[in-house]
């Protein structure tokens, strides 16, 4: 994250959504939309040319949809969060967009300060799990997964110690590193060790990946 603030990059192929989500962030004075992109091959250009610190990015759009975005994001601007912008009706999709290492999603009509909100956790290298919306999806697109790949996902998570057990938990139900301190009596710079160490004990991406595997595995259920 550059001094000027949150750099933000939209890609979406309706005008009046990008439009509206323009008009959110720019009401923060920290966060400033650097680029707008009408699909998803724009949406890499953009990225190369202007660094941004987060990329909001549409599934459904054409040219290049925002899954094949996703995937080619990844490889040439590793460093870079996309927060994938969907609707409760792209479930599938979300769980393909989550997989592939996005840093998270919101539904396009989420309030105005979650999405602030989520843009600033993502450009802060903390992957955006809304307690509301998306425990809610991570759940029903966990429900179809949970005979074939929760001993796979058990296995792995046996590698934590029971500390890392509990906070993984609290991850999979969508807490944030505060709320996750609060929950188990840690500071939150405790708690983000914590989750960094997961990470690599599970080989996950991001916060998202881990809440997947959280959920597979039955923590928290």
């Amino acid at each position: 994250m550059t001094g000027s603030g949150v750099r933000v990059v939209i890609a979406d192929d309706e005008p009046l959504i990008r439009a509206g989500i323009r008009l959110i962030l720019t009401s923060d004075p920290g966060i400033e939309v650097v680029a707008e992109a009408p699909d998803g091959r724009a949406a890499i250009e953009l990225t190369r040319a202007h660094a941004p610190d987060v990329v909001l990015l549409d599934i459904q759009m054409p040219v290049m949809d925002g899954l094949t975005a996703l995937a080619e994001l990844r490889r040439t601007a590793p460093g870079t969060p996309v927060i994938i912008l969907t609707t409760f009706g792209e479930r599938d999709n979300v769980l393909r967009a989550l997989e592939s290492g996005g840093a998270g999603f919101l539904l396009k009509d989420t309030a105005p300060a979650e999405l602030i909100g989520a843009v600033r956790a993502a450009a802060a290298g903390e992957a955006y799990l809304s307690p509301a919306a998306t425990r809610h999806v991570v759940d029903q697109l966990a429900s179809g997964r949970a005979a074939a790949r929760g001993g796979a996902a058990r296995a792995r998570v046996d590698r934590l110690s029971d500390r890392e057990h509990e906070v993984l938990a609290l991850l999979g139900e969508g807490l944030s590193n505060a709320d996750t301190g609060r929950r188990l009596h840690m500071s939150e710079a405790t708690v983000k060790t914590y989750v960094s160490r997961i990470l690599a004990k599970l080989e996950c991406e991001n916060r998202v990946q881990a809440a997947l595997l959280a959920r597979d595995a039955g923590l928290g259920t």
